[in-house]
């Protein structure tokens, strides 16, 4: 509404024609945006039409070429998205003879886009990869390496773990899972069960997890607590009034009605009281049995079992001895556990003295370069002995000898409890500084492949031997002649279990 003064003046009849003209203005000048527009978009059509006709630009040839190009570069890259890795155990001369008589030069080779790269397999290709993937059966050691589409091995639908276990005949369904650690171990074991979980059920919350939380992780607004269900407050400090303690994480089980318990690496993974005291409260340990724990966690008695199952080891105090194994059962009496430990540094100077300068002095209960130290001449024994005493008390103390120029190579096992055990490739972790690991490389390749098929046997038959259950890591020296030695194996998934995971395509955690 106008305002009173406004009417019948002149003042009102020129704000009338300057709100009007303003109208029309503006009208006008959309119309011409709106006609440059459809214009320029004419243009542009004409011009492409133009251009298949006589040739000036892109031709009609040209556009087809890159149009399929681009289409067998999105084709190639999804084959890559979607494949994985599939071992052979052929014999070697046998490895490639689907692809013709020559047994080195693999596949054939795919056509190139032009720029050095690799557009899509010809058909001649992917016919020869599809009758080698129907020759090849699983195998534990490396072999061939081949592209098989995921969509292929989930042939079934479950909405649920309960329906998961149901069909598979399994016999304890796992929905809630407390993570008994902290930090980048629960990060990644939420984030692998879950994306397990959401490639099974379509539901990434179908698994939970309880987490324990100190007050120095509240502090800090550590990120595994924002990606956990539920957690639990538990006491500051060292980690024996948290992670460590057996105790408390037991409770903590107990009370949070949980099916399973994961404890990572560090903190209690390696305490064979953990799983026991798990399993008298019917509570599933993710993990191996306390008995297999001890068997290969210590590395006193992990090299007797070493010696048992005839992987070979550099010579130590207890070179020689070997286990009672009646096929089914391994024993490792207290006697012949004390015969493989040095109790003082006289005896372990006598030891060193039998096996020959230099010598390595271990704690059988070390680990992330504590209780190891290098001795290169006797004088120096008794100081380093009491050194390793120091930083690991009350550890059984051993000594070996040590290798030069040695590589560190691991073999990665997987293990049911079904009392079957597969190796996942290996991995090279010899880049390290002060006995810790650096730099973790996979595969490793720097072993003949030959030998390193040795390694990963003798890796299943270690782990066949003791019943050993879940992931597990053997760590094996590797020396210029080709020869190997086993130096312990981690009852445990190792912080380094990405590099697997990348070449194997297996979900380690999950």
């Amino acid at each position: 509404a106008w305002p009173s003064w406004m009417i019948g003046s002149d003042f009102g009849h020129i704000s009338v024609t300057l709100i009007w003209f303003s109208i029309v203005a503006s009208a006008a000048f959309l119309g011409l945006i709106f006609y440059f527009l459809k214009w320029n978009n004419s243009y542009r059509k004409s011009f492409v039409r133009s251009s298949k006709s006589d040739g000036s630009q892109l031709g009609l040839n040209e556009i087809a070429a890159t149009t399929r190009k681009n289409e067998e570069m999105a084709e190639t890259n999804e084959i890559k998205e979607n494949g994985q890795w599939i071992l052979g155990d052929e014999d070697k001369e046998e490895k490639y003879d689907a692809f013709g008589d020559d047994g080195d030069n693999g596949p054939p080779a795919a056509p190139s886009d032009g720029q050095g790269g690799v557009t899509v397999f010809s058909p001649a290709a992917m016919a020869a990869l599809a009758e080698k993937r129907r020759r090849l059966k699983p195998s534990m050691s490396q072999g061939t390496v081949m592209i098989q589409n995921r969509l292929e091995e989930k042939n079934f639908t479950v909405a649920t773990p309960e329906e998961f276990v149901k069909r598979f005949n399994g016999t304890k369904v796992i929905n809630k899972v407390l993570i008994a650690n902290n930090g980048i171990a629960a990060v990644k074991c939420m984030r692998s069960v879950r994306r397990w979980s959401y490639e099974m059920f379509k539901n990434e919350r179908a698994v939970r997890f309880v987490v324990m939380v100190t007050p120095e992780d509240l502090k800090a607004n550590a990120e595994y607590i924002k990606m956990a269900d539920h957690y639990v407050p538990v006491p500051g400090g060292t980690n024996n009034n948290n992670y460590a303690n057996v105790e408390l994480i037991v409770d903590i089980a107990v009370r949070c009605q949980v099916q399973a318990v994961w404890a990572g690496w560090g903190h209690a993974s390696e305490n064979p009281k953990l799983p026991e005291l798990l399993h008298k409260n019917s509570i599933a340990f993710i993990g191996p049995n306390e008995k297999a724990m001890w068997a290969l966690g210590d590395k006193i008695a992990s090299s007797l079992v070493a010696q048992t199952a005839e992987v070979p080891t550099l010579p130590w105090s207890g070179s020689g001895l070997t286990a009672q194994y009646s096929g089914k059962k391994i024993k490792i009496s207290s006697e012949l556990f004390a015969r493989g430990c040095v109790n003082s540094a006289e005896e372990g100077l006598a030891a060193a003295h039998k096996i020959g300068f230099p010598v390595m002095i271990k704690a059988s209960e070390g680990g992330g370069g504590k209780g190891i130290r290098k001795v290169e001449n006797p004088d120096d024994f008794p100081a380093a002995f009491r050194q390793v005493q120091t930083e690991i008390p009350g550890s059984p103390i051993f000594v070996m000898k040590l290798a030069k120029c040695a590589r560190h190579l691991e073999v990665q096992l997987l293990a049911d409890m079904y009392g079957n055990a597969i190796s996942l490739f290996g991995r090279d972790c010899s880049i390290q500084r002060r006995h810790q690991k650096i730099i973790e490389e996979a595969p490793a390749v720097v072993a003949e492949p030959s030998v390193f098929e040795d390694m990963e046997r003798a890796a299943v038959r270690l782990a066949k031997m003791v019943g050993y259950v879940s992931a597990g890591t053997v760590e094996y020296l590797y020396d210029p002649s080709g020869q190997y030695y086993f130096l312990e194996l981690n009852p445990r998934l190792q912080v380094e279990h990405p590099c697997t995971e990348m070449v194997s395509d297996v979900n380690l955690p999950a």
